[in-house]
């Protein structure tokens, strides 16, 4: 039996009854009431928070730090979808890849294709929402954040259109087994609007589906990699890991320059500088199991066991 394929099948067959574009749209659609005393984005996943400066800052240039913040967010997200996911959903489906010939798997390549379209929308509506509750008009610009940023890097640097082809993958592994609990930081928060929560709780739900539909078909995949394309991989992969969850410190600047609060630059600069500020996401358990199925975990270079996030400096400055 191919593998995965029981996976595979059971992901499929649930699709239907599970997809929040066939089960929530209505609950999307109509959202809780905005209400404007409540803050857009968790002020724990500030990482400015205990600074003295940022502390001594309006409280309502905070909030409206941190409506940025919420923006920023779903412009990450939505650049991660349409950017990265669907590009490589597209490769995936259309055989740029060995291993995906199954009816089976290109069935689950498809669904999940049109989830992440749906979760652009969710997202891009999310923050059109967000400008008119708050009366947004001159907003700083989201669309390359991190994530991205070290992608086109280092796929611009490949001599090889497979080289690029296989980080686009990459990226999208990490990403899809990743998402649900980058979304999780989001999704169970009480202390913020409650429309905010339901789109990270929906798009969480899709993605716990997302994660073991990616592995089994990375499964399929890789088995078909030659030699150079799975060092590459092996390679790579902490590179991406890091990349996903890095605490995008080029773009707080901007952030923080549009929602008028002083010292930012000593702000960030303290802040960056400390341990354990490199990452916004430190849970990758769900990647280190894939490596482990994989049999590569003597392979790659990364510390699953003990995250030591690390400052995001030596890699993230903008092409």
């Amino acid at each position: 039996m191919p593998v995965g394929s029981d996976t595979l099948k059971r992901l499929v067959a649930a699709w239907p009854r599970r997809a929040t574009i066939r089960t929530d749209m209505a609950a999307y659609l109509e959202p809780a009431a905005y209400d404007p005393d409540l803050p857009d984005y968790p002020e724990q996943l500030i990482p400015f928070t205990a600074h003295p400066r940022y502390a001594e800052a309006p409280e309502e240039r905070r909030r409206l730090l941190g409506t940025l913040a919420w923006q920023a967010f779903n412009a990450r997200v939505i650049a991660a979808e349409e950017l990265v996911a669907n590009p490589t959903f597209e490769m995936l489906a259309h055989g740029v890849f060995p291993g995906t010939e199954r009816y089976t798997v290109r069935e689950a390549i498809q669904q999940s294709h049109i989830d992440e379209v749906w979760h652009t929308y969710m997202h891009m509506t999310a923050m059109n929402r967000t400008q008119a509750a708050r009366g947004l008009t001159d907003e700083p610009d989201y669309s390359y954040p991190v994530t991205n940023r070290r992608l086109f890097r280092l796929a611009g640097q490949a001599a090889e259109k497979w080289e690029r082809d296989m980080l686009f993958l990459l990226w999208t592994v990490v990403g899809e087994v990743s998402f649900n609990a980058f979304l999780e930081l989001f999704a169970r928060e009480k202390e913020v609007q409650p429309a905010h929560a339901l789109v990270a709780r929906l798009h969480a739900r899709d993605e716990a589906a997302h994660g073991p539909v990616l592995a089994s078909v990375i499964k399929e995949v890789f088995v078909h990699l030659n030699k150079e394309q799975r060092a590459l991989f092996t390679r790579t992969l902490p590179t991406a890991i890091e990349a996903f969850g890095a605490e995008d410190y080029e773009l707080w600047p901007d952030l923080f320059a549009a929602a008028g609060i002083e010292h930012a630059e000593e702000i960030i600069a303290d802040t960056r500088s400390a341990p354990g500020t490199g990452l916004l996401l430190t849970d990758f358990a769900t990647v280190h199991r894939l490596v482990r199925d994989l049999g590569i975990e003597d392979e790659v270079d990364y510390d699953f066991t003990h995250v030591s996030p690390r400052a995001a400096t030596a890699q993230d400055g903008a092409p």
